[in-house]
């Protein structure tokens, strides 16, 4: 009989591609990983892995079952939730990944309203910025998550559904007595010389305003690197630094000033579901209360 953990392994070697990215992804070792897929191999009697140097691909069985498996799971998630609800109200867990800007703006608000509305709805919040929740998505880490695919380099396939949400504008933040505060839209070459606050590297946030800095004609002096945009309104706000964030993760308790650009940069915002699997009454709730929000900027 075909073990459903075993199966996830095998998704998730299909989805992230080395054995050392699912262990990091389980919370397991490599080698553990190694012998859970090696007892699955014994179990179905199939060569699933071959080995090419130091790395392993799957076979043309184990692509195939990689990709049953994630339906397999799917599935058995669906009758899980069938059994705990009998006809009554949609019961289960949900897990919703959404990057950081619209965890307090879109997620929060969208599972306080469910808590009050569908109490025995278990919805458990993940923060994932886009480059890591498509992937989250497609081995079923994530039901539903907001994410965006304007500036990420994500292969999009018919595996996923889009559903769009928002069109949120990329602004210039800087601290209320800077001599920006109050213009007109800002043209980024003015800012050359400037300290610039980052997002870490290597995250969306950090290349696209890098990005946006040298389409400008300048390399930007980055002063700081904030995983958190709260850090980054906070360092704005005492003047150490300007930058460029999302409108949305622009909270209205840190006192800064925001202009749009001269060359307008808009993210849209989606959130995406698995496409082919078994529909589930919880799972649609979830993206319904996330299309309704009343402060979405459309």
């Amino acid at each position: 009989m075909l073990n459903p953990w075993r199966l996830s392994l095998l998704s998730r070697l299909d989805t992230l591609g080395t054995v050392r990215a699912v262990a990091k992804a389980a919370n397991l070792s490599a080698s553990s990983v190694s012998q859970q897929l090696a007892v699955l191999e014994a179990e179905t009697h199939t060569r699933l892995l071959e080995r090419t140097g130091r790395r392993v691909r799957l076979t043309p069985a184990g692509l195939m079952l990689a990709r049953r498996a994630r339906a397999i799971l799917d599935h058995m998630d669906t009758v899980e939730a069938e059994l705990r609800s009998l006809g009554e109200a949609p019961t289960g867990l949900v897990r919703l990944g959404a990057f950081q800007s619209a965890i307090h703006t879109i997620a929060v608000p969208a599972v306080t309203r469910l808590a009050r509305s569908h109490p025995r709805l278990d919805i458990e919040l993940l923060e994932l910025e886009p480059h890591l929740s498509m992937p989250a998505l497609r081995v079923g880490d994530a039901d539903v998550i907001i994410t965006t695919t304007d500036f990420v380099e994500q292969p999009l396939g018919p595996d996923v559904e889009l559903v769009p949400l928002a069109a949120d504008p990329i602004v210039l933040v800087v601290p209320p007595g800077h001599p920006a505060a109050g213009r007109g839209p800002a043209d980024l070459a003015a800012y050359a010389s400037e300290p610039w606050a980052f997002d870490i590297p290597q995250s969306y946030m950090a290349n696209l305003a890098t990005r946006l800095c040298r389409e400008a004609g300048f390399e930007p002096r980055v002063v700081c690197r904030f995983s958190n945009y709260m850090m980054t309104l906070r360092h704005v706000e005492a003047g150490l630094s300007i930058a460029l964030l999302p409108g949305l993760a622009v909270d209205k308790r840190y006192r800064v000033a925001t202009r749009e650009l001269a060359t307008p940069v808009t993210r849209s915002i989606t959130a995406a579901i698995r496409r082919g699997s078994p529909p589930r009454a919880a799972v649609d709730l979830v993206l319904e209360a996330i299309r309704s929000h009343p402060e979405l900027p459309l």
